[in-house]
């Protein structure tokens, strides 16, 4: 289940602590396949050391899995509650959903849009993307 909040695409806890400084209702990802190159450890790392800056933030987090089943079940094995996971196999997706529900994790099968913090120019469009629609920015 997707969530009305807007979306935000972070690289490293610098980018965190810029999104979540201003409080607002967001959505962390993780870059595109980031588990695969980073690992789920690292994910729960950044965001653990988010969730003590900011105890009060509201924000969900959400680690990209690309189609790597491995990757998948270790992220949720690590108490990763929120993938992103793109098998091409109907198999692998039901497999992993399986474990998810016994986690009682989510899988998004879709990327929602996303404001990327790497790209030119985000940090100054962040605050209108986080306000929402009718903002200008």
């Amino acid at each position: 289940m997707q969530t009305g909040a807007p979306a935000v695409t972070i690289h490293s806890l610098d980018e965190g602590d810029r999104v979540l400084r201003f409080g607002w209702p967001v959505t962390i990802l993780s870059a595109p396949g980031a588990a695969l190159y980073a690992g789920p450890g690292w994910w729960r790392a950044v965001m653990a050391e988010l969730k003590a800056r900011y105890p009060d933030a509201p924000f969900i987090e959400v680690l990209d899995c690309a189609d790597a089943p491995g990757r998948a079940a270790e992220a949720l094995r690590a108490g990763q509650r929120r993938i992103l996971f793109r098998p091409e196999s109907a198999a692998l997706f039901a497999a992993v959903t399986a474990m998810a529900e016994a986690y009682a994790a989510e899988i998004w099968s879709a990327r929602p849009p996303a404001l990327d913090m790497a790209a030119r120019g985000a940090e100054r469009r962040l605050a209108a993307w986080l306000a929402g629609p009718g903002t200008s920015g």
